[in-house]
């Protein structure tokens, strides 16, 4: 199991203590840091079943720079979003739990983590 996390974040601290709490193995991965590839942000979302638009923080200042509100949600521009969230991290949701089971989630919520704990 594998989290993505930005320590800043209040729920990331919140799942990560959760993590701990239950005894769980897994590996913290810094995002902001150890910036995540596009490959690796396809696989991600792979695993959770969404779409890149699905896991962008729109609110972030990145975001409205870019005018990401306006762009497409369609096929076609999934690749422009993968690599707007690889060239700008900030804008991946988090956290981000990969599960031993080949899924992940957006643990934003104890009911999110303990599914991810669940798997």
């Amino acid at each position: 199991m594998e989290i993505w996390i930005n320590p800043a974040c209040s729920k990331c601290r919140s799942a990560v203590q959760l993590l701990d709490a239950e005894g769980a193995e897994y590996t913290v991965r810094r995002y902001l840091e150890d910036v995540p590839s596009p490959h690796e942000i396809r696989a991600v979302l792979d695993r959770l079943g969404l779409e890149p638009w699905d896991i962008t923080r729109t609110q972030e200042a990145d975001a409205k720079e870019l005018g990401l509100k306006e762009w497409p949600r369609e096929a076609g521009s999934r690749e422009r979003w993968i690599t707007a969230l690889a060239e700008h991290p900030k804008l991946i949701q988090r956290p981000i739990i990969t599960a031993e089971d080949g899924t992940a989630v957006v643990a934003r919520t104890e009911e999110a983590v303990r599914d991810a704990l669940g798997r």
